[in-house]
C-alpha cells in the first residue's frame, strides 16, 4: 500500500532528475564541435524552419490579443493617470519577463514539441533506433540535440517577436482609440528604459532555456517510453512533462532574478 502511494512522486522525482542529467548533457554535447556534423546540423535547421513556421501564425495571434488586452489598457489608464513610468516596469515585469517566456513556451511545445515527440516515437517503434543504437550511433546526440538547440532559438526568435507584435499593436490601439493622448514611440521608449541589466539578461536567457527543455523533454518520453506505449499514450505525457518544465524552469528562473 505504502509503495503504490509513493510510486507517483518516486516516479516523478526520477524523472525530473533524469531531465536535469539529460539538460547537462545537451549542454556538454552543444559546446563540442564534433557533435555537430552534417546530419546533426541538417536535423536542427530542419527543426528549427519547422517550429518557426509552425509557431509564427500562434505568436502573432497571441502578441496582438496580449497587445490588446494588457498593453492598450494599461497605457490608456496610465495615460489618464499620468503613471506611465508605472507602467513600463509593470509591462516590464509581467509582459517581459512572465508572459511572453511561458506562452511562446507553450507555443514550441505545442506546435512543435508533440511533433518531435511522435517522430522520435515512430522511429523508436519502427526498430529504427535500436538499429543505430547498435550500429554505434548516439541516438540522444543525434535527435535530442538537434531538437534542443532548434527549439531553443526558435523560442528565443518568437519570444522577442511576441513582445514587439504585443507593445507595438497594444501602442497602436492606445494612439487610435484612446481619448488621452498617447505617443507610441515615447511609450516603447519607456518601457525599453525600465528594463534593468537583469531583466535583459534574464529574458534571453529564459526564452532559450524554456525552448531547450522543450526538447529534452520530447526526447526523453519518446525514447525513454515503454515498448508497447502508442504515439497517442505518449502525446498526454509529453505535453504533461513539457508543460511542467517550462512553469517550472520560469519560476526558479523569476525567483532568481
Amino acid at each position: 500500500m505504502l509503495a503504490a502511494i509513493g510510486r507517483p512522486f518516486r516516479t516523478g522525482f526520477l524523472t525530473l532528475l533524469q531531465n536535469l542529467a539529460l539538460s547537462a548533457r545537451v549542454l556538454v554535447l552543444s559546446l563540442s564541435p564534433a557533435s555537430w556534423r552534417a546530419p546533426a546540423r541538417r536535423q536542427m535547421f530542419r527543426l528549427l524552419r519547422q517550429s518557426l513556421l509552425g509557431g509564427l501564425g500562434a505568436t502573432l495571434f497571441l502578441g496582438m490579443l496580449i497587445g490588446a488586452g494588457l498593453v492598450f489598457q494599461g497605457i490608456a489608464l496610465a495615460g489618464a493617470a499620468d503613471q506611465r513610468e508605472l507602467l513600463a516596469s509593470v509591462l516590464v515585469r509581467v509582459l517581459v519577463r512572465e508572459l511572453a517566456p511561458v506562452l511562446v513556451g507553450f507555443v514550441i511545445l505545442g506546435r512543435s514539441g508533440l511533433v518531435a515527440l511522435a517522430e522520435l516515437n515512430a522511429l523508436r517503434r519502427s526498430g529504427a533506433a535500436r538499429l543505430l543504437a547498435l550500429q554505434g550511433v548516439d541516438i540522444f546526440a543525434l535527435y535530442a540535440l538537434p531538437a534542443a538547440a532548434a527549439f531553443a532559438l526558435a523560442c528565443l526568435t518568437l519570444g522577442i517577436l511576441f513582445v514587439a507584435v504585443a507593445l507595438v499593436s497594444g501602442g497602436t490601439l492606445a494612439f487610435l482609440l484612446s481619448s488621452t493622448e498617447v505617443a507610441l514611440l515615447d511609450s516603447l521608449h519607456e518601457v525599453l528604459r525600465a528594463m534593468r541589466p537583469a531583466d535583459t539578461l534574464l529574458f534571453p536567457l529564459k526564452l532559450l532555456l524554456l525552448g531547450g527543455l522543450v526538447g529534452v523533454t520530447a526526447a526523453h518520453t519518446a525514447l525513454g517510453a515503454a515498448a508497447e506505449r502508442s504515439t497517442a499514450q505518449l502525446l498526454p505525457t509529453g505535453f504533461v512533462r513539457g508543460a511542467l518544465a517550462v512553469l517550472l524552469a520560469s519560476a526558479l528562473l523569476s525567483l532568481a532574478g
